[in-house]
């Protein structure tokens, strides 16, 4: 069944696109995306063939799909297995070993963002003993194994668990890395928006070392009076 999937989706490919792609996901020599190849098709796209084959392919295939070279096929394949976790309890727990083991081949902001929540972070909400997962990824030297660490989390702070959220923060509060500033600080937002004191508390015990992306990314939703006062820290400390 993959093949008539990955026909369907080459058919759709776009050169000029795929050039847009390949800049915006910043796949030149030294960039996080480096040597990723794109075929140029858009998430809609590929959302409408996920819909149509989800149910009809096998998890082994989607594995094999995880492992091409075209990021749009990895993407399909993530999207795929999104969908058969939410549909299929019995699979579940074979699509999160899947999913751990291929973790090399989920290596950009937006492959993360769109299975991490609703693979990793409900595998764990509902498995608390294997919340371990997340922090052996937070503490690797890995930028996508952190990035899936942090981003799953947003399904924990959706069921009003912040925790994990927290103290992943707190052991990336000092990466070097953008795309983690980035992460830390939406899901910091995210966890504002549920409990406005505890994000608080995190920013009033971590502001002094935070990344001035993290910390901007995380006082979005203040009020505007709030949001100055922190900004004016922010100069202050800087």
């Amino acid at each position: 069944m993959i093949k008539q999937v990955i026909k369907e989706l080459k058919s759709l490919k776009d050169k000029k696109h795929a050039i847009l792609l390949q800049r915006f996901f910043k796949t030149g020599k030294g960039e996080y995306g480096e040597g990723d190849k794109f075929l140029g098709i858009t998430v809609p796209e590929q959302r409408k063939i996920v819909r149509k084959y989800w149910n009809d392919t096998t998890i082994e295939e989607l594995e094999e799909m995880l492992t091409n070279e075209y990021h749009e096929i990895r993407l399909t394949a993530l999207l795929m297995l999104t969908a058969r976790y939410e549909k299929k309890n019995e699979e579940r727990k074979k699509i999160k070993e899947l999913y751990l083991r291929n973790t090399k081949n989920i290596n950009n902001w937006d492959l993360v963002d769109l299975s991490a929540p609703r693979i990793i972070g409900a595998w764990v909400l509902k498995n608390p003993s294997e919340k371990k997962i997340l922090y052996e990824m937070a503490r690797s030297k890995d930028l996508w194994k952190k990035r899936i660490a942090i981003i799953s989390t947003a399904w924990l702070i959706k069921n009003n668990q912040y925790k994990e959220t927290i103290e992943l923060s707190e052991i990336l509060l000092e990466d070097k890395h953008d795309l983690i500033h980035k992460a830390v600080g939406w899901m910091l937002r995210e966890l504002g928006k549920k409990n406005e004191p505890a994000l608080e508390l995190f920013l009033e015990k971590n502001y002094k070392k935070m990344p001035r992306t993290m910390l901007r990314y995380s006082i979005e939703k203040f009020p505007e009076k709030t949001r100055k006062e922190w900004l004016k820290k922010e100069k202050i400390n800087y």
